[in-house]
């Protein structure tokens, strides 16, 4: 989250500009377009597209980065519309409201107050720009979710649907997994192991803790090197037997699983072609598929958040629309290109290099407009 809000505070920055925070003259800043009077300036825009570049900027042709400034805009457009709108219907947060947000957020991403200022100074960001993009992310997330709070799923619903779909509710034969990875190269996390001799040692250790009876996911959090699982305590959740087959694992050892292995059961330490070594517990095994009735369990359950999804990504979108009706944009950027279409050399992002010839003569396709922004 912390990575997500400093990728968007340039974006917000932008519509902020003229505010009484800073009270910029924009005299001299090219403004690439403007939501009901707010400017959005071309140097905004130009980094965000940078950022999404990744360094690979250099590489895109002019035609690319004429298109990918469009895109950025259009998203900066319709955030800066609902934020007005959530302002106008009078749903800004508190400041307490913006301080857990962001607390939250530093929590989340495990981050220390040195590394906190850190990251803010990597990014050329401060604390009241950051302050701002929470403001206006909680405000837009308060439009959308009183509009959220309206839906309501019918029992009818939910049968229509199940009867309409039968063939998806499928319990797949195949095995719940947790593991424990330990990888020979440097991952940059505690007691992480560096080496090949390294590795095999730590894993060799870990083997024998859970042997002699140590709690598997709490080992799992203290040793495991898969940042995405380690945190669940090494839970991988479900996988049927295809998905098995597909995940690079040998088939001696997806037929054990199925086989020899009992509930509760862990593997010695199991190398893969990748060079990482795997502790695996089984947690759950399904010999046979099995169609699943409404009666089972989560079905019901299933079937309601997928129907909620689904009104929600259309109120997102309605609302969305109505709030780009309801003002009044100018944008600059997309009339200078319409009135000067042979001539994109102006739109390439400062910093950037003009790029090859043949890069050049590579022709872009055009980039569909950015999807409705969700407010998080």
């Amino acid at each position: 989250m912390i990575a997500l809000v400093v990728s968007l505070a340039s974006a917000f920055t932008a519509c902020n500009r003229n505010g009484a925070s800073g009270k910029e003259s924009t005299a001299n800043a090219a403004v690439a377009a403007t939501v009901n009077g707010k400017n959005i300036l071309l140097e905004e825009v130009d980094r965000l597209v940078n950022q999404q570049a990744a360094g690979q900027q250099n590489q895109m042709s002019q035609l690319q980065l004429a298109a990918a400034r469009l895109q950025v805009l259009d998203g900066l457009i319709q955030q800066q519309a609902l934020f007005q709108r959530a302002e106008k219907e009078k749903l800004l947060p508190t400041e307490d409201e913006v301080s857990q947000a962001i607390n939250a957020q530093k929590t989340q991403a495990s981050m220390t107050d040195e590394e906190y200022q850190k990251m803010l100074r990597e990014s050329s960001q401060t604390e009241q720009s950051l302050r701002e993009v929470a403001r206006k992310q909680i405000a837009v997330q308060k439009l959308q979710d009183r509009g959220f709070s309206k839906i309501s799923i019918t029992d009818r619903e939910v049968e229509d649907f199940y009867n309409n779909n039968k063939e998806s509710f499928v319990n797949a034969r195949g095995v719940g997994l947790a593991t424990i990875m330990v990888d020979p190269a440097d991952n940059g996390m505690q007691s992480d192991a560096k080496s090949e001799v390294e590795a095999k040692q730590k894993v060799d250790v870990i083997y024998q803790r859970l042997k002699s009876g140590g709690d598997f996911a709490q080992v799992a959090r203290a040793e495991s090197e898969d940042s995405q699982s380690n945190a669940r305590g090494g839970d991988l959740g479900f996988l049927s037997e295809e998905q098995l087959k597909q995940s690079g694992l040998s088939p001696e050892l997806v037929n054990r699983f199925f086989n020899s292995m009992q509930v509760g059961d862990i593997t010695a330490p199991e190398r893969t072609p990748t060079g990482r070594f795997y502790i695996f517990k089984l947690t759950r095994k399904q010999l046979q598929s099995e169609n699943l009735t409404l009666d089972s369990p989560g079905v019901r359950e299933d079937i309601k958040k997928a129907l909620i999804n689904q009104r929600q990504s259309l109120l997102s979108a309605a609302l969305v629309a109505t709030a780009m009706y309801d003002a009044k944009v100018v944008n600059n950027l997309a009339q200078s290109m319409l009135d000067s279409p042979n001539n994109l050399s102006g739109v390439r992002p400062a910093g950037a290099v003009n790029p090859s010839p043949a890069a050049t003569a590579a022709t872009a396709a055009a980039t569909p407009p950015a999807s409705s922004p969700q407010g998080k």
